[in-house]
């Protein structure tokens, strides 16, 4: 080679280099995306779960709450509304709430939730805030995982107490108790049993603040079963803030042998008398009468004391009544008798039809009101103030905890979920009704805990629901009726393992057909009437993982622990051969022959942890080759991040996700469908996006929390990413086609117009929504709803404008007439949006309408041009209007009512020029009344110009009736005028759905008549008195 030749190598190389730099580095700007919205749009008629609870004391209005994956919430009005206050921290996983009673701006929060349910989420450590959750700070003990309990020295807020229940997936010293005596800078472990066993309750004496008494529980979960109890689980006391500890044993009246789980009371009247629900070989509740040394079994009452202690076994004491003892479980039941006796009808019972929802894990009890006291659980919350006589349910907290998310093709169309403990659910991604997406718009459509749901394409009203154990249904929308059609074994001798949340899919070449899956894949090809089974057992069949009995004190075979199943399934788009199948137990397998065979492609995956999850597959709608799986393995104390994908048919694959990049184990995936480029991920913390297909990973920010993120579907007819979110319910992105044309590239000239999806003419000035409209103000939430009878264009600018810079719009029909002009101002670089009413000019009457808040008139379907300027520079996109489909209307109806609508503004346009006319008159006469007040001898000129005021006056109220300088509480007029007439004509234009009638064009007409008679008489005071009135004065001057 040329010695010549390596400098120019040496510059190519370099090149090469930085390009690779800069394509590695190929993530969006969201300083330059704030524009680009996601929406809220719920449910919270059924919320999620509530961990704790905490309210002032001095102030009981002011209430924290924290929900297991829904962040912490504040009330200022005792719970009649709710605002999120932690959405910008790393986690929304809540496990304790306390609030520094001496100085309540400060309120100390535990992350991860400390229930080890198999759906519990993790968090990240302790924060705090000392402005009342405006802005927070982490205080450490992130390794802990789960913190359950909180409890803040009431002489010294300095010295905190925090019980961390630990990781429930993996043994290690990251729990026990903690304490800090500098306001959290520095914390000590001060109660560790062994490295399986975390705070199950802590409780400090009233007036005793050194005396605590805390509940170790030894517990261990695997993906598989879940063990409750153990040498490490007992009851501790501690006299001297945990300088000592005493373990309790059967010596102190606590039954012999391992405990499990512990629930903890003290009763605040009488901190002499404690209770403790205790898991053991038998479960019962004990009481103790001299503050917690020596006990005493007082009910052993099963219905009370053993139901799934691991999840129930919290107590509550009314704080004035140490003998009324609240049981929190399932139900919530009293006792009257120091628990004794429990009422046997509960006081909030497991039933959905008494208003509040079951599971209960959180209750707060007024110190100063023992009848106010505040209950939460797996629903949300239930709010008493009469000793639990009646209930109210806030409906304004959407922390529902969605295991899937689908959608319809109806117009507007439908969001679906299946949430934790709460069903399965449809409601609208947005409405064409006054307000925004209200709690009473959502439909419960099948039961239990809800996971796959998936409508109809070809009627939305028809679909699929799956809840647990395998349950699956065919559900109907309209008369609430669903049936089970769950897939059988080809052998009565065969047991079908389904997960609890079970894997399902649609065919996507047959509306009919879909696949279910258990140890086996399943497919019907008549909605369920009849099943095939199409493999063999496609996981790990071990038996090891499938034991009834793995130990522990108390047994929890619910279902949730079926393992060796199938959890994901993803037919192609492309070939309706190919399947792919994902299991619990870290296996990926494919069929290229509809399930004839199936290769297992797990070996191939160099990387993948052994026995993984695999939640997600999704096979690519461009390359029949490619898929893409979900995995993760946090039940096995693994938090990585893994997504992996190959695009030869699973030969090879390939981990794609950077632990810089993405934070949190992954969840969900998907590609949108017209952009191969443009993938989401959603993991425990949060929405990511990329746009190069997934070499790097910018978090979605926008208002969007860091919440574990469950599922991801896109609406294509609409371009609607839907978010279907494990704590704060379900999220829409209504425009993809932005986000497709940025990352295309398509944004590079200093001003781009983007493309947008069709628009609706939306009929009708709104539409009242069902029910009672007037649902209070603040008390009840409603989604974020999409704005209608608008067009919202997208225009990216390429620069930094300045504040005076502005952008032209000019909306253009298909003559080539401009019927609309826009302005842009308060623009910023990147993504704006411009707003046009789908409609053209109009002529506004003054005092009618607001032209800024008014629509002029509605434009007729059909296609138009929108031409921006800045700078310039133009650039133009077209907008479909099309018609609303709500309403069969032939095309000459639009027609006729715009030509009906044209007619009208040309009449209004001609009173309007007389009104302006007599506008200049008044104009005129107030400028010579103000010279001839001024002068000091005063003629009969002024005389003369009160009386043509008086005139004008008359002239005016011909045409616009008004009250004058009366005032005013109620009026209304009866005389016609050519501005009543117009109005009249003006409400059939607002409404029509016909085409107009004779008798509505004989309004316009008759208007026209008295327009044109009130011009005469105009035109004859113009000529005989204005015009003589004007020559007097002019001569006397």
């Amino acid at each position: 080679m040329s010695s010549k030749c390596i400098p120019t190598m040496r510059f190519i190389l370099f090149f090469l280099f930085l390009s690779n730099l800069t394509l590695s580095a190929q993530v969006l700007d969201f300083d330059k995306l704030s524009a680009l919205k996601i929406r809220n749009v719920g449910p919270a008629n059924m919320s999620g779960r509530i961990t704790c609870i905490d309210a002032l004391k001095s102030n009981p209005k002011i209430i924290y709450v924290g929900a297991a994956s829904g962040g912490v919430w504040k009330s200022e009005n005792g719970g009649s509304s709710w605002k999120p206050i932690f959405d910008e921290q790393p986690t929304q996983n809540i496990g304790a709430i306390a609030i520094q009673q001496s100085d309540p701006k400060v309120i100390w929060v535990g992350t991860g939730e400390g229930n080890p349910r198999n759906s519990m989420n993790l968090g990240m450590g302790i924060f705090k805030t000392e402005d009342s959750g405006r802005t927070w700070k982490h205080m450490g003990l992130t390794a802990t995982k789960t913190i359950h309990r909180i409890i803040i020295d009431p002489r010294n807020p300095n010295i905190i107490y925090v019980g961390a229940m630990g990781d429930p997936f993996t043994a290690d010293s990251n729990r026990g108790l903690y304490k800090t005596t500098d306001g959290g800078q520095h914390w000590k472990q001060i109660l560790f049993s062994n490295t399986s066993s975390g705070v199950a309750d802590l409780v400090m004496h009233e007036s005793n603040p050194a005396k605590l008494i805390v509940a170790l529980y030894e517990h261990h979960r695997t993906p598989y079963y879940f063990v409750s109890g153990g040498k490490g689980s007992g009851i501790y006391i501690t006299n001297n803030g945990g300088a000592q500890w005493e373990k309790l044993s059967d010596a102190n009246g606590l039954p012999a042998g391992e405990l499990g789980r512990v629930g903890i009371a003290i009763a605040p009247s009488n901190p002499n008398r404690v209770y403790a629900k205790v898991e053991a070989k038998k479960n019962a509740l004990y009481r103790s009468e001299d503050g917690g040394m020596h006990w005493k079994m007082i009910n052993d009452n099963a219905k009370f004391t053993n139901n799934r202690p691991f999840y129930f076994q919290d107590l509550a004491v009314d704080t004035k009544d140490p003998d009324r003892l609240y049981n929190i479980y399932q139900p919530l039941s009293v006792s009257y008798d120091g628990g004794v006796k429990f009422d046997p009808t509960p006081m909030i019972p497991a039933d959905e039809t008494k208003g509040i929802h079951a599971d209960f894990h959180a209750m707060w009890i007024n110190p100063n009101d023992a009848q106010h006291f505040i209950i939460g659980g797996d629903g949300g919350l239930g709010i008493t103030y009469d000793h639990g006589k009646s209930w109210y349910f806030p409906e304004t907290i959407p922390v529902a905890q969605f295991y899937h998310v689908n959608v319809d093709y109806e117009t507007p169309f439908n969001v679906y979920g299946g949430m934790q403990d709460n069903g399965n659910w449809s409601g609208p991604a947005y409405t064409w009704k006054r307000g925004g997406i209200r709690t009473l718009y959502w439909q419960y459509l099948v039961g239990g805990d809800g996971f796959h749901i998936a409508p109809d394409l070809g009627d939305a009203r028809f679909g699929y629901g799956t809840s647990q154990n395998g349950d699956l249904y065919r559900y109907d929308k309209q008369t609430g009726y669903y049936q089970s059609i769950a897939p059988t074994a080809k052998e009565v001798s065969t047991y079908l393992r389904f997960n609890w949340n079970a894997g399902f899919a649609k065919d996507p070449f047959n509306e009919t057909g879909a696949y279910y899956g258990s140890q086996f894949l399943h497919k019907t090809t008549d909605k369920g009437k009849n099943w095939k089974t199409i493999s063999t057992d496609l996981t790990t069949n071990n038996p090891e993982h499938q034991k009834p009995d793995y130990g522990g004190l108390t047994l929890d075979v619910s279902g949730a622990e079926n393992y060796n199943t199938i959890i994901a399934i993803a037919p192609s788009f492309l070939d309706k051969d190919i399947i792919w199948v994902g299991t619990d137990d870290g296996q990926v397998q494919v069929s290229d022959n509809g399930g004839i065979s199936w290769n297992n492609l797990t070996k191939n995956i160099i990387g993948l942890p052994d026995g993984a999850w695999i939640p997600q597959i999704h096979a690519s709608r461009f390359e029949k080759g490619t898929a893409w799986i979900v995995a993760n393995n946090y039940r096995k104390g693994d938090y990585a991040s893994y997504l992996f994908m190959t695009n030869d048919y699973g030969r090879t694959w390939k981990n794609i996700l950077d632990a810089n990049q993405v934070k949190g184990y992954a969840l969900s995936f998907i590609q949108d469908p017209m952009e191969k480029q443009l993938v989401f991920l959603g993991t425990e913390n949060g929405l990511w996006v990329s746009i190069n297909e997934g070499k790097d990973w910018m978090s979605f920010k926008n208002g969007f929390p860091n919440v574990s993120t469950m599922d991801l579907v896109i609406q294509e007819k609409e371009s609607a990413l839907v978010v279907g979110t494990f704590g704060r319910a379900i999220w829409v992105l209504d425009d993809l086609k932005s986000l497709r044309e940025i990352v295309r590239g398509n944004t590079k000239e200093k001003i781009t117009i983007l493309p947008m999806n069709e628009v609706i003419q939306v009929k009708g000035l709104f539409i009242a929504p069902p029910g009672n409209i007037w649902t209070g103000f603040g008390t009840t939430f409603e989604g974020e709803n999409r704005p209608f009878q608008e067009a919202s264009i997208p225009i990216y600018i390429n620069e930094l404008p300045s504040k005076e810079d502005k952008v032209e719009g000019f909306i253009i029909n298909n003559k080539g007439d401009t019927i609309r002009k826009l302005i842009g101002q308060n623009l910023m670089q990147g993504l704006n949006y411009m707003h046009w009413k789908l409609d053209e000019d109009r002529v506004y009457l003054s005092g009618n309408y607001d032209p800024n808040e008014s629509r002029g008139i509605a434009v007729v379907p059909g296609t138009y041009k929108a031409l921006f300027k800045y700078k310039g520079v133009q650039s133009s996109t077209d907008i479909k209007v099309i018609s609303d489909p709500r309403f069969k209307m032939k095309e000459e109806v639009d027609q006729e009512l715009y030509r009906y609508n044209k007619a009208i503004n040309t009449e209004v346009g001609k009173l309007k020029t007389l009104f302006n006319l007599v506008s200049s008159w008044e104009n005129e006469l107030k400028k010579i009344n103000e010279k001839l007040s001024k002068q000091a001898k005063q003629d009969k000129s002024l005389k003369r110009v009160n009386e043509m005021m008086d005139a004008v006056k008359q002239l005016k109220l011909a045409g616009k009736d008004s009250p004058g300088d009366r005032q005013v509480g109620a009026w209304q007029s009866v005389r016609i005028t050519p501005a009543s007439a117009i109005n009249e004509a003006e409400k059939v234009a607002m409404a029509r759905l016909d085409v107009p009638s004779e008798q509505d064009w004989k309004r316009v007409s008759d208007a026209a008549a008295l327009i044109d008679a009130y011009r005469i008489q105009l035109s004859q005071f113009e000529v005989s008195s204005w015009g003589k009135f004007i020559k007097l004065y002019k001569k006397s001057r």
